[in-house]
């Protein structure tokens, strides 16, 4: 018979085996006992913040550096509902976390206790999903089930509230048990249909333009993404999260557009006879007025998410399923051709609406300095 372990070993127990070595967090009250195992885990470095925003910021940006689950602790109340804003984040950025919170005990839950907040009531909105753990034995699964939940399809923040006498409770935890939820389905492959339609509408426009999308690196698919747009010879725009999905200095990079971006980029987009967006989600800053936007131009949606599907542009094509797949689907029913007139026309828009103009001075400009950073890195 396997020893039974404290509901707070468990925790840092399966934090570690999910690969965690780094947690970010402040300590209180309800969350005490967890944070008085810790020194037993040498594997878990915590890093304490000054407020408990900092631990969900600090969480999100190391996932989004190191390609794993952002981890932040908080306890209670205050505590917790400090974590919102950076949960909120990860929520619209599609990160990878998982927030750990004390909670009041059992008994105490729902009476207005000191410093009780219903955190997952409060996160509804802005996490992928939530768990409120009433029993130790139930702490091992939970925890693998958020982190699976967080890293697959559209990643996401996960919240899992525990109760101070839970944390302190004995339980069983097999370390072995695998991830089953049934109904969670991470979508892979396009429809064969669909996708036989989208490559059509490739190889039949004179104007394509390829919109690429955090998707694109969530999923990893830069060299995918080369391949198609090499192999059509499609200028490629990048949402601001798209950054580094593909080459800047490649002769297709065609900068990102919006109210942040490349006027020429814009331009690209209005001007296309058919847009080809890889993982982003036609975001108001790009877009703006959807009635004006991109009149001219087919649509093609890929995205893993399907509630991001007609959510604001309506399109001709959708593809569901995660972007490296589909792009891979794609690219044998592409033909390989050339868009020579096209890129020229964007060439001469690069020309005519620079993103940096730098007037004559005998001073040395802010632009000047910017754009020799740029060009030397």
């Amino acid at each position: 018979m396997k020893e039974k372990k404290l509901g707070s070993q468990i925790v840092c127990e399966a934090l570690i085996n999910e690969g965690v070595n780094v947690v970010f967090g402040i300590p209180g009250g309800a969350i005490l006992p967890l944070y008085g195992v810790l020194s037993q885990y040498e594997d878990l470095k915590h890093i304490l913040v000054r407020h408990e925003q900092g631990a969900a910021h600090a969480a999100d940006g190391y996932s989004r550096s190191t390609g794993k689950v952002g981890v932040a602790f908080a306890t209670s109340g205050p505590g917790a509902t400090n974590l919102i804003t950076g949960l909120a984040t990860a929520m619209m950025d599609s990160i990878p976390m998982v927030a750990i919170t004390g909670q009041v005990g059992r008994a105490a839950i729902g009476s207005d206790a000191f410093q009780e907040t219903d955190i997952t009531g409060a996160t509804l909105p802005v996490t992928k999903h939530n768990y409120l753990v009433m029993k130790a034995d139930d702490i091992g699964e939970i925890i693998h089930e958020a982190f699976y939940i967080a890293r697959t399809g559209r990643p996401g923040p996960v919240l899992i509230d525990i109760p101070r006498d839970v944390f302190t409770e004995l339980g069983n935890y097999d370390p072995k048990q695998q991830v089953s939820i049934p109904g969670y389905n991470v979508p892979k492959n396009a429809d064969d249909n669909d996708l036989k339609f989208a490559a059509k509408l490739i190889n039949k426009s004179n104007k394509p333009v390829i919109l690429a999308g955090h998707g694109v690196i969530i999923s990893k698919a830069w060299d995918e993404l080369r391949l198609i747009a090499e192999k059509a010879q499609i200028p490629v725009v990048t949402t601001l999260l798209g950054i580094s999905s593909f080459p800047e200095d490649h002769i297709l990079s065609t900068g990102w557009p919006g109210m942040h971006g490349m006027a020429y980029a814009s331009l690209t987009l209005d001007q296309a006879d058919l847009i080809i967006n890889f993982g982003s989600r036609f975001d108001d800053r790009i877009v703006g007025d959807v009635s004006r936007f991109a009149k001219r131009s087919k649509k093609i949606h890929v995205d893993i998410d399907p509630a991001e599907i007609n959510k604001s542009v309506q399109v001709d094509v959708s593809l569901v399923g995660n972007i490296k797949n589909v792009i891979n689907q794609l690219i044998p029913l592409v033909e390989k051709t050339t868009h020579t007139s096209w890129i020229n026309h964007i060439d001469k828009l690069k020309i005519d609406h620079p993103s940096l103009e730098i007037p004559d001075s005998d001073r040395i400009l802010g632009q000047y300095v910017v754009k020799k950073l740029s060009d030397t890195t």
